[in-house]
């Protein structure tokens, strides 16, 4: 009888071994799978690229996916009660959006609510697409909502009259800055960072594998441009409001920083030099860029003010 026992247990003893030991290789496996597909989308696209060419996805830290296409990001975070997606790309790129999605090995009709970052056609045309393949619900600033519902962009915008209208789409909630988006265990931070346009917000939330976690910030492009009438001093309210926003995402908790252009974000690059997008210096690098642009356009229009 005891040494049935003392058997039962060696092969007890055996089989969490195996159990382990086989966890441990598909966790590698996995690994070794999720860092090709990054190395593929390096291979696949070119550092400045097409808005809707198609690119492959891959895991970029945790329960976050890039499902973009080349030229135009959409983040993926996946949770145990749905999935949360930001921005659409356009109408083609959301098509391309939901095969990439569905070539992870998720399902679109898990997606249960769409954000977005700032309100261009080339980043939120897709999202009634979207919601005609997922169901989910659509998320959106005060300001971007009712660009979102028309498909025209704001007279305030500064590139107004610049990008093609798009289909509208069905906002069922706004979202205020510095408020928590909740869905099972994903929460996500909303940073209003108005500039490039009126209605933007970039995103905060922290992702874990095992016992390392990272802080991901999905920062709004935030670039000085706009149609060639338009003057940003011409509205100091709207400048004092950039401005603030450029501080925040400075402040941030970022070691990793994406994005809506993955260009904007250098991805390609720190894809491919081997160091990778976690660097907790990326956003204030970011910032720094995207003040000096700022204060080099004032410079510019106040010096075209004194000639006139």
């Amino acid at each position: 009888m005891l040494r049935i026992k003392i058997n039962h247990v060696k092969n007890l003893f055996v089989l969490v071994c195996f159990f382990l030991f086989s966890t441990a290789l598909t966790a590698k496996q996995i690994s070794t799978v999720e860092t090709d597909r990054a190395s593929d989308w390096v291979k696949h696209c070119a550092a400045w690229d097409d808005w809707d060419k198609p690119g492959p996805p891959f895991r970029i830290f945790g329960n976050s996916y890039y499902v973009g296409t080349c030229g135009i990001s959409a983040i993926l975070i996946t949770g145990d009660k749905g999935h949360i997606l930001i921005d659409s790309a356009t109408v083609v790129g959301a098509d391309l959006i939901a095969q990439n999605i569905s070539q992870l090995g998720f399902s679109i009709k898990d997606v249960k609510l769409l954000l977005n970052s700032h309100e261009h056609f080339d980043h939120v045309a897709g999202l009634a697409r979207l919601q005609q393949l997922s169901g989910a619900k659509l998320l959106a600033s005060l300001q971007a909502a009712p660009v979102l519902r028309s498909g025209i962009s704001a007279k305030m915008d500064p590139q107004a009259g610049l990008h093609q209208s798009f289909a509208p789409a069905r906002v069922d909630g706004f979202i205020l800055d510095g408020e928590v988006v909740r869905l099972g265990n994903i929460e996500l931070t909303a940073i209003y960072t108005p500039g490039h346009t009126p209605g933007a917000v970039s995103w905060v939330w922290q992702t874990c594998e095992e016992a390392t976690c990272h802080s991901i910030v999905y920062a709004d492009s935030l670039s000085p441009i706009s149609n060639s009438d338009y003057k940003f001093s011409d509205y100091p309210d709207y400048v004092k409001a950039y401005q603030a926003g450029l501080k925040k995402v400075a402040g941030l908790d970022c070691q990793i920083l994406l994005a809506p252009h993955p260009s904007a974000s250098k991805m390609h690059q720190r894809l491919s030099n081997g160091k990778g997008l976690i660097d907790a210096k990326a956003c204030i690098n970011y910032i720094k860029v995207i003040t000096y642009r700022l204060n080099q356009r004032l410079m510019q229009e106040k010096r075209q003010k004194r000639k006139q």
